[in-house]
């Protein structure tokens, strides 16, 4: 017994020595606060308790990243424009979008949302421009950025990219969204055929009409991306980068890019060695609640709960929104917890528990929850794939109408229109998930796909970062196509040359036809004098 347990000893130790390491390095963070805050701090945490330490970089109005905390230092930079207050500019806009789309369905109202959207990023980017030379023009934050062995930053802000430029750093990319829009379209070959355009909400499978509109959505981001969004970055580059760099091939040059995705629940296309997907990283086995909300789950008997949240910006929603969404709830069996901020609606049911904040991810692996009521946002999505339940979609903005559509083509979720929908109809959806199995089968089906991989996404992720920081980048799984001239990836020099091949190869031979037959005409010509 004793040498068997010497024998199992040893290959532990063996098994131990060919698993890699990294010891504690040191990792530099430029986040995006809001939801995008949420999934990076999980992140930071796993990589806080594996050793490494975590230097965070926060404005000076971060609503969710905090001053003080204990898997982190922050350090703090100063917001160059204080008329923009935090969260207050995003529940301004989300009003803004509200509005328009309860009060114009005509199909201006695209090109409308459309502009806002573009003023609105252009206001966003603009700050974070400003924020690079506060930060570069500092000497004393400079000097505290010194010693770093990576750069890990969203990059849907782009000052983590410059950063990690200027220092030398490598980057690794928690990503889903870019400066210019989803991640796949700046480093991937996406065809416009079967690849549709955040915002579409078009599937895979589109029809010509949706190509051709496809194609077109493609258009107006290009000149978005060229000419409102780029341009604050660009005269960055001008200003602090070598010469001929600019975002695009900062964005393209990042070691690794852990894409929060999973193709359980996107469609297929094209991809690179140096994406790694993570989809659901954050999510996690639910924990045990509060004696205060456990009672309540219980209290629902057979029926169960219905759990509802729409993020962060919750309290932007109209009041005659919420009382729709109320009196639907007060028809049901079900209880609900609703995550709710604002006045409370006066036609508000005995069976809806208003709160502040919930636990969702707990919440939505209590064996009592029946459905989740959802704004689309990937955190969300992602808890509910992971355990499993069904979805009632109420979209708001920004990718959210994509994520729900994917949802709902796999017949997993049932999407409604906020500005044009009624109580009835919020009522008929809710019953429609509740009550066909289907819902619940197909959902089960894709939290079954989500958790049988090789590897978690969080261990993945952890991996990822720590390659990067044993081997100081990633460079050969990264492409270098974003060094060649446009015309050259699209290969558009070689078809010229091919093309005047082409036109020498047939005007050589109409000459040496013409010549031919010059030499046969003029020999008949001959033997008949």
């Amino acid at each position: 017994m004793m040498e068997c347990c010497q024998l199992y000893s040893a290959l532990l130790f063996l098994l131990l020595l060919t698993l890699p390491s990294c010891q504690g390095g040191k990792i530099l963070v430029f986040p995006v606060d809001g939801s995008h805050w949420v999934n990076m701090n999980i992140l930071l945490r796993e990589l806080h308790s594996r050793g490494h330490e975590i230097t965070v970089l926060r404005y000076s109005n971060s609503w969710y990243i905090k001053e003080q905390a204990t898997h982190y230092t922050s350090l703090t930079i100063p917001v160059p424009d204080a008329s923009l207050e935090g969260q207050d500019i995003f529940t301004g806009f989300l009003s803004r979008m509200l509005d328009i789309q309860m009060r114009d369905r005509s199909p201006l109202a695209f090109l409308t949302i459309h502009k806002e959207s573009n003023a609105f990023l252009s206001k966003i980017h603009r700050l974070s421009s400003q924020t690079v030379v506060t930060i570069f023009e500092d000497p004393e934050i400079m000097k505290k950025l010194q010693g770093f062995d990576v750069v890990l930053t969203d990059p849907t802000m782009a000052v983590g990219l410059l950063i990690a430029h200027r220092l030398k750093l490598p980057v690794v990319l928690n990503v889903r969204w870019t400066s210019s829009g989803e991640g796949h379209f700046a480093i991937a070959p996406s065809p416009l055929s079967y690849v549709p355009m955040a915002g579409t909400r078009f599937s895979d499978r589109m029809t010509f009409t949706q190509r051709l509109l496809n194609v077109l959505i493609y258009g107006l981001n290009f000149y978005a991306d060229r000419f409102v969004i780029s341009t604050p970055y660009d005269d960055l580059c001008a200003r602090y980068c070598d010469s001929g760099t600019d975002i695009r091939t900062l964005l393209q040059s990042a070691d690794i890019w852990l894409m929060r995705l999973d193709f359980v629940f996107e469609f297929p296309r094209p991809t690179m060695p140096n994406v790694i997907y993570i989809g659901g990283f954050q999510c996690q086995p639910s924990k045990p609640l509060t004696p205060e909300l456990e009672e309540f789950m219980e209290s629902s008997g057979k029926h169960g709960v219905i759990v509802m949240s729409l993020g962060t910006l919750v309290e932007s929603l109209p009041r005659e929104v919420t009382a729709k969404i109320a009196l639907a709830f007060a028809q049901l069996p079900q209880k609900i917890i609703w995550r709710y901020i604002g006045e409370r609606p006066q036609n508000l049911g005995n069976n809806t528990l208003l709160v502040k904040w919930l636990p969702q991810n707990d919440l939505l692996g209590h064996p009592k929850t029946r459905a989740f009521v959802a704004h689309g946002g990937t955190n969300g999505i992602y808890e509910a794939i992971y355990h499993g339940v069904p979805v009632v979609g109420l979209p708001l903005l920004f990718d959210q109408f994509d994520n729900l559509l994917r949802l709902e083509v796999r017949g997993a979720a049932k999407v409604l229109d906020f500005a044009t929908m009624s109580s009835v109809e919020y009522l008929q959806a809710l019953k429609q998930v509740l009550e066909e199995p289907s819902y619940r089968r197909n959902m089960k089906r894709l939290s079954i796909l989500h958790h049988d991989q090789p590897m978690e996404p969080m261990h993945s992720a952890l991996f990822w970062i720590e390659y990067v920081m044993r081997n100081g980048g990633a460079a050969h799984l990264r492409t270098e196509a974003y060094r060649m001239p446009w015309y050259s990836y699209h290969s558009l020099d070689v078809i010229a040359v091919l093309l005047a091949a082409l036109v020498v190869f047939l005007i050589t031979g109409i000459g040496v036809f013409r010549f031919l037959c010059c030499r046969v005409c003029k020999s008949r010509k001959t033997k008949q004098e």
